[in-house]
């Protein structure tokens, strides 16, 4: 279990995160959600210790993640996969060197450097790409493949370190509709098959509803609403995004809509 108390994080004097207390529960997939700015590229960042809180404390499986440090941090951070919006691959590498640099913290440097992998690492990379569909771009360079492809080899890079948990800070925002599919459905693979918990921050809330179990809606650094999909009213969509609120209704709408009609369309041919 991950257990959040009482964080709070600042930035020259203005709080990004305020009194933020949550318990994700091992195997779930929670979306936060919320307007931009709203805390939760923060929230996940304080997770993973790329920013340190402020104030309060993380725990997971009873670990103080807040006062690791030098080892005790990297292997956290190995443990705790992160899959950022803009992908952090190294673009002229080839696909299968970016997935094998998720396993460095548990090599020796100089051979990664060198490009010696062992082979059982070897193996294990080329079947978490094979996993994802793409066996078949190993020797392309990533910065040759389409941004869904690129997020997927961030994923598959994330796999490899076998991770306790995976932190996707909005991994779809710049991707078309197909893609964005592809990638939320690896995702919600990853959880069910592995049973990896995931912690997915979303800005739609048609994404947010149809992938994840359980939605934390945050504003201005704070949870204002903590439950499953179906609970969160139009009421609280407006108090969480306040003037974009009509759009993200909208659109929620509109795929419900779409979804409805092609269920019905599978019952009439049925």
């Amino acid at each position: 279990m991950l257990r959040i108390e009482n964080l709070g994080k600042s930035f020259s004097g203005k709080a990004a995160l305020a009194n933020v207390s949550v318990e994700i529960e091992h195997g779930s997939f929670v979306g936060v959600i919320g307007r931009s700015g709203a805390g939760k590229s923060t929230l996940l960042r304080c997770i993973n210790r790329l920013v340190d809180p402020s104030e309060g404390r993380i725990a997971f499986d009873g670990i103080d993640i807040t006062s690791l440090r030098g080892k005790a941090l990297r292997d956290w951070r190995s443990s705790c996969g992160m899959i950022f919006q803009q992908f952090n691959l190294a673009g002229r590498l080839d696909v299968f060197t970016n997935v094998l640099m998720g396993r460095i913290n548990s090599i020796s440097t100089f051979p990664a450097l060198l490009k010696i992998w062992p082979e059982a690492e070897k193996l294990r990379a080329l079947q978490a790409l094979d996993r994802l569909d793409l066996g078949d771009f190993a020797a392309q360079r990533a910065e040759s493949l389409s941004g869904g492809q690129q997020q997927r080899v961030a994923i598959a890079r994330t796999l490899v370190q076998n991770p306790k948990i995976i932190l996707a800070d909005e991994p779809v925002a710049s991707l078309d509709p197909r893609n964005t599919q592809a990638v939320m459905d690896a995702l919600r693979d990853l959880n069910t098959q592995n049973g990896i918990t995931v912690l997915c921050n979303l800005h739609s809330l048609d994404l947010a509803r149809g992938y994840c179990t359980r939605l934390i809606g945050m504003k201005a650094g704070r949870v204002v609403f903590d439950g499953r999909p179906e609970s969160l009213t139009d009421d609280l969509v407006v108090e969480l995004y306040g003037l974009e609120a009509g759009d993200v209704l909208d659109r929620s709408q509109e795929s419900d809509a779409r979804r409805k009609g092609q269920a019905d369309t599978i019952k009439s041919a049925a």
